[in-house]
């Protein structure tokens, strides 16, 4: 196991690869060891590296309470009740309009779906 390692800031593909390869080696460090404090701060550089590098988007707040309803097993009426009309959560599911700021409320505290993808403005269906 290669335990001496000069951690520096991942700013190029190649140092990504060259610190994977590292964590590979110090995968099975023994916690309170110094490997495994090295791991700890070199996931951290890692992570924040992806992060920039490989952003990934927030949900479109449709497909997420569409995801919601599928796992938990609602129907479209179900959400009608929730948005106050059937009519409502036809135009919401269709892309036709965004949730107001009630409606982000109720979604948020009673199927517990993060306000910050519900605030986003729907996107037009394709």
């Amino acid at each position: 196991m290669q335990t001496t390692y000069a951690l520096k800031p991942i700013k190029a593909e190649a140092d990504h690869e060259a610190a994977m390869e590292l964590v590979e080696n110090l995968w099975d460090a023994k916690p309170g060891t110094p490997e495994a404090d090295q791991l700890e701060v070199l996931g951290i550089l890692i992570d924040q590296y992806e992060a920039q590098q490989y952003p990934i988007a927030a949900p479109d707040a449709v497909e997420a309470v569409l995801f919601y309803m599928e796992q938990n097993g609602l129907d479209r009426a179900e959400l009608g009740k929730l948005l106050g009309s059937r009519s409502r959560a036809s135009e919401f599911l269709n892309h036709k309009t965004s949730l107001s700021l009630t409606q982000i409320r109720k979604l948020n505290e009673v199927w517990g779906i993060p306000a910050d993808i519900l605030i986003q403005p729907v996107r037009e269906s394709a």
